[in-house]
């Protein structure tokens, strides 16, 4: 992609495990990050242009009780303002009961295949992830594989090490580093 300087300028595409990035946001005092301004942000960090940002969580389980109708209710509505983001997508897995308690299940493999996908179509050329789970290594050393370039965003205390080491690029995430995401008090998209 060329921009007006006649520069190349380099794809990425931002793959945010939800689930991961709200509890990392809970243990940095439940940190009100503005989204845009966070994927902008990477996007600067890395010199690239932004293809997309593509978010992956689960909506939860829906009981009947008023809190429950009124958690589901948010998180539905949180996702669709972040899907009206300029260059967001949102794609849901599904809540499974397993052994006492409820699981993700297929956020894993979505993202997985869609930084796949960017990567063998060519329509990335860095890859960003941000993750935690040793998941992701199969896909991280597939679109290495494609010759794309791999960015992790982590807290640092909860990533897994191996992944630490698949990745090109390794981001330490935490409160210093979003500081300047911050989500203004009149702005409507919160987790």
């Amino acid at each position: 992609m060329k921009d007006q300087g006649n520069v190349y300028v380099e794809k990425c595409a931002i793959f945010i495990d939800g689930g991961y990035l709200k509890s990392v946001l809970k243990r940095i005092n439940n940190f009100p990050l503005d989204y845009l301004k966070f994927s902008d942000k990477i996007s600067r960090l890395i010199s690239c242009s932004r293809l997309r940002t593509y978010y992956y969580d689960c909506l939860p389980i829906r009981r009947e009780s008023e809190k429950s109708n009124y958690l589901f209710n948010s998180r539905k509505k949180f996702f669709q303002k972040l899907n009206f983001l300029p260059r967001f997508e949102v794609s849901l897995g599904e809540l499974q009961f397993i052994a006492g308690q409820y699981k993700q299940k297929k956020i894993d493999v979505l993202m997985s295949l869609d930084i796949a996908d960017k990567c063998f179509e060519e329509q990335i050329a860095h890859a960003v992830l941000v993750a935690g789970d040793s998941d992701y290594i199969p896909a991280i050393k597939r679109a290495k594989s494609y010759g794309a370039i791999v960015h992790l965003f982590s807290y640092k205390d909860s990533v897994n090490k191996e992944m630490i080491g698949e990745v090109d690029e390794f981001h330490i995430l935490d409160e210093d580093f979003l500081l300047d995401c911050k989500l203004e008090e009149r702005s409507t998209i919160s987790s």
